[in-house]
């Protein structure tokens, strides 16, 4: 009988701490700059691959333009690349708007 009782004692004690675990949540964690630059500058990164991926990733996180994203020649190409880096910084609204002007006056 001591047994079962303890048994069930204990059982008891793990749903109630299993419980108050799961109902605990976890803080929304902020990205520290870098893990920021590394997001936007993988976003930005899509398409490429290999060796090409590389040298983007390296110059990206590093704060460096590539002239070819730094001079977009045609303004479909300015479209484009300012689209991409508004959607890697998460800009909706009035942000995204602000920003794509001076993005696109570049």
């Amino acid at each position: 009988m001591r047994t079962q009782f303890r048994v069930l004692a204990v059982s008891t004690l793990l749903v109630f701490a299993g419980s108050a675990f799961a109902a605990q949540t976890p803080p929304a964690k902020t990205l520290t700059p870098q893990q920021q630059r590394m997001k936007d500058c993988n976003a930005q990164a899509t398409g490429k691959k290999g060796d090409e991926r590389k040298t983007f990733m390296s110059s990206c996180l590093k704060g460096e333009q590539p002239a070819a994203a730094a001079a977009p020649a045609t303004q479909q190409e300015k479209m484009k690349t300012c689209n991409a880096d508004a959607s890697a910084k998460s800009l909706k609204g009035d942000e995204r708007k602000t920003f794509m002007s001076t993005c696109l006056k570049k």
